[in-house]
């Protein structure tokens, strides 16, 4: 049997003329063009894969004040979340005796590049120390639009000041949270400590920090309006995305 090869020369002559030359830069460009794309394709899945980045921007509530780091609210939601599937990392920016405007004075260290949602619980202390809900109100606000402005999904969570300051006080400052979630149209969760607040057995023992069970209460009261945020932020993340 004869092997079916041609001479060399015949080859080269294929590749010669105009129309091979095109042929030719055609298929380069052909290459260039798929590269880009695959390129691109393992760029955007990266993106996709990379966790979503969840700051927990709070007080001593936040923080695990008197618990383990384990049994704390960041590290319990971040349990939780992975149980569901989600793929979220989660950051403790709690400090304890924090009020909204120590918070406000730490929020570009505190929130760092990168940063795709937030739990902002804060004011806590600004109702057990009496401060004037103005006040309360101003720096929450301005950590809101100064959040909103980076692109971040933001989860607002109330609390109810003590009712011995007085009911005019007290209505004063629930007004802060409605009001500023309505004016900002971000997530609302009414009131952190639902379902734990003057529960003994869900609190530590000096009644206003909750134990390991009352966070974990506490997780599965606010998950519903964790994985809201989360839609949010996949949202926000893709039009930055688009828009980079």
């Amino acid at each position: 049997m004869k092997a079916n090869v041609r001479p060399a020369g015949m080859i080269r002559a294929r590749l010669r003329g105009p129309d091979a030359r095109s042929g030719a830069i055609k298929f380069g460009r052909t290459l260039v063009l798929a590269a880009i794309l695959f390129v691109g394709a393992l760029a955007g899945g990266e993106v996709h894969a990379r966790s979503l980045k969840l700051v927990a921007l709070g007080d001593s509530l936040t923080a695990g004040y008197g618990l383990r780091r384990s049994k704390s609210f960041p590290v319990q939601l971040g349990r939780a979340l992975e149980d569901r599937g989600l793929k979220v990392e989660v950051i403790n920016a709690g400090v304890s005796g924090d009020t909204a405007s120590a918070g406000l004075a730490r929020l570009d260290w505190a929130v760092p590049k990168g940063t795709d949602a937030v739990i902002l619980e804060l004011g806590a202390n600004d109702a057990l120390r009496g401060i004037d809900p103005e006040v309360t109100h101003r720096a929450l606000d301005r950590i809101v639009t100064r959040l909103a402005k980076r692109g971040i999904a933001i989860l607002l969570a109330g609390f109810e000041a003590p009712r011995g300051l007085g009911d005019a006080y007290t209505r004063r400052f629930a007004r802060i949270y409605t009001d500023i979630a309505k004016a900002h149209d971000v997530l609302f969760y009414p009131f952190f400590l639902k379902g734990i607040a003057l529960r003994p057995k869900l609190n530590q023992r000096d009644g206003m920090h909750p134990n390991p069970a009352g966070v974990r209460v506490i997780v599965r009261n606010i998950l519903p309006m964790v994985e809201k945020l989360l839609e949010r932020s996949k949202l926000a993340r893709s039009a930055r995305n688009k828009g980079g």
